[in-house]
């Protein structure tokens, strides 16, 4: 009899997966919204692998640990380009249609923080359109695809603990539940939970709270990425700006035309990520716009058709040269934590991509590393699966009862004013202060207690609302615990990084709330199911 195994999510992650599984498994793939809403199908940068001569893998690597501020897990970190250079290999002799120099050559683009041109992309900006359409042709018939439900929680066996499948609400309110030998969490980051995003706005966060509900370990809950280049339009951010028009020689400049990033750092305006966002923050700041001019680069609306269409859509003229940006919230590097197969810390359930904490981000994502740290895990996940010896099928027991969440509580809930809050007191630039009276605003709420409640009684949209208060809280929690600056994660009382806080982690656990921990990665890959 074949082994049903769940995706949640449909991005990179849980398609590569899905795609490497063997026939021997039935996998149902379920999505929220539609199959082709995910960041990765929005995803314009590309992947970022070790393709050419004149690169090497300790480049890469040392790329990535640098972005990162070496809070990584430095063995994953080396497995990732070694195997991700492998992976995208095998998707360009399986067909994908990667763009190329006339010569035939890998036309590989320039992104911040690289010190190589590595950067694999597709009709110019449009890569994850491409992959993701290019994985969902080698699905095989043993996967279906459910979309428009929204998994809300897991489904835990009394008897041995382990995840025996999910719970999911459809769009008329009634209530699923899909059971399975293994649960794989892949549903992405949290971006939507500030005002200004590159995320789709239904990335909020539902697979971490549901693990967290679930009693998995999550890490890393404090560094949040703001990408430095959403273009600005009207009253809000409209869209994604990729990193690499300023790999094409696109210049950050304020509205006196003068550079912001000149004397900021040696790379300028390809410097890490957290560095150019805080510069724009500044600047704005100072009641100064500012623009992203792409003056000097030729072929802009060829090499750039998605940014150039968004500019379209909201009226802005790119034949000005000048693209009004600001930074707003675009990966989360936290999750829950896996070891280097997926695995969390409760059996029977994985997590893969964006949703995961797997040690490969460290404290900031390297540009481009994301598509490549979904096409790694997911193939690797499937190896693993796909060797293991056959599961029985889990026992459908009951989950554990919890008492209903009230839902007067939860309508009273503001999600606007969770966004604005969040920008203002968990954001770019962090204090003591600010966080603290955050968090005394979330206990007063209750938002503390949400994990311990039954969700059931609740409609879609009030079960989004209490995964955007729990995820926040504990956000805010971690920013609160970390009294040093340290990649994505700023703050203005410690603007330094402290040699004390050098490799240690925040855990949050429903069981042991919030503790630090070093070594994170290396104790996971043998605790783990030990």
């Amino acid at each position: 009899m074949a082994e049903n195994i769940i995706i949640l999510g449909s991005g990179i992650a849980a398609l590569q997966l899905a795609a490497h599984l063997s026939g021997r498994f039935n996998v149902t793939i379920i999505t929220k919204s539609a199959k082709k809403t995910s960041n990765s199908y929005k995803a314009q940068g590309g992947i970022a692998a070790v393709l050419s001569p004149e690169d090497c893998f300790e480049f890469h690597m040392e790329d990535t640990l640098k972005a990162g501020r070496f809070h990584h897990a430095d063995k994953e970190v080396e497995k990732l380009v070694k195997e991700g250079a492998a992976a995208a290999n095998a998707l360009i002799k399986s067909g994908l249609p990667v763009d190329r120099l006339p010569d035939g050559e890998l036309d590989l683009g320039l992104e911040g923080a690289h010190t190589a041109h590595r950067i694999l992309h597709c009709g110019g900006d449009a890569t994850g359109r491409y992959v993701i359409e290019h994985l969902l042709g080698q699905l095989g018939e043993n996967v279906q695809v459910i979309e428009h439900e929204l998994a809300f929680e897991l489904l835990i066996s009394p008897e041995s603990g382990s995840v025996i499948g999910v719970k999911t609400k459809t769009a008329s309110g009634k209530i699923r539940r899909y059971f399975g030998a293994h649960t794989v969490i892949a549903t992405g980051g949290l971006g939507s939970l500030y005002p200004f995003t590159s995320n789709h706005p239904e990335i909020i966060g539902d697979g971490i709270a549901m693990a967290y509900r679930a009693g998995a370990e999550l890490a890393d809950m404090e560094f949040v990425q703001f990408h430095p280049t959403l273009l600005f339009a009207g009253c809000g951010a409209k869209g994604l700006v990729s990193e690499a028009v300023r790999g094409e020689g696109a210049v950050l400049v304020d509205e006196d035309g003068n550079p912001i990033m000149a004397n900021a750092h040696p790379l300028k305006d390809l410097a890490p990520r957290h560095i150019v966002a805080y510069q724009i923050y500044q600047t704005l700041k100072q009641r100064k716009k500012v623009f992203l001019n792409i003056k000097t680069i030729k072929n802009f609306e060829k090499r750039f058709p998605t940014i150039t269409e968004i500019c379209r859509q909201n009226g802005v003229d790119i034949h000005s040269g000048l693209l009004p940006v600001v930074p707003g919230s675009h990966f989360f590097m936290g999750g829950i934590l896996t070891d280097t197969y997926g695995r969390t810390t409760v059996k029977g359930l994985y997590a893969i991509g964006e949703v995961a904490c797997s040690g490969v981000h460290g404290a900031n994502r390297l540009a481009s590393n994301s598509l490549l740290e979904g096409l790694v895990f997911g193939k690797r996940l499937a190896e693993f699966l796909n060797g293991q010896a056959p599961a029985g099928t889990p026992d459908k027991t009951p989950e554990e009862s919890r008492p209903p969440l009230i839902p007067e509580l939860v309508r009273f809930l503001d999600t606007d004013e969770l966004k604005k809050k969040m920008m203002e007191k968990a954001g770019i630039i962090r204090n003591e202060a600010a966080l603290q009276a955050h968090l005394e605003w979330f206990k007063a709420l209750e938002a503390d207690t949400f994990s311990d409640f039954s969700l059931d009684h609740l409609s879609r949209e009030e079960i989004e609302k209490v995964f955007m208060f729990t995820n926040s809280f504990l956000i805010t929690q971690s920013a609160l615990s970390r009294t040093e600056s340290r990649g994505a994660h700023i703050r203005a009382d410690y603007p330094e990084e402290r040699e004390e806080w050098k490799g240690v982690h925040l855990i949050h656990s429903k069981a042991n709330g919030i503790a630090k921990r070093r070594g994170l990665h290396e104790q996971a890959q043998t605790a783990i199911h030990a």
